[in-house]
């Protein structure tokens, strides 16, 4: 949560960010352009679209069942 402050506090000032993560807590800072890279190339997507939004949510409605499919044999 400190690093999203801080690059609010420098965006403020008309800094730019060109950040790679995988972390659905910064690709949700407002107005990020978030850039999917797939098979099929590069292609801006949605936050709640995004990967890595959908895993983790997928992840925390049901970590018992996401568990289970990981271990599973």
């Amino acid at each position: 949560m400190t690093l999203l402050a801080e690059i609010d506090r420098l965006v403020k000032r008309n800094s730019q960010f060109i950040i790679a993560t995988h972390s659905p807590i910064l690709l949700a800072y407002p107005n990020a352009v978030i850039y999917q890279i797939t098979q099929d190339g590069i292609d801006t997507v949605e936050y709640e679209k995004c990967e890595h939004y959908l895993l983790t949510k997928q992840f925390l409605e049901n970590p018992k069942k996401f568990m289970e499919y990981l271990f599973s044999e």
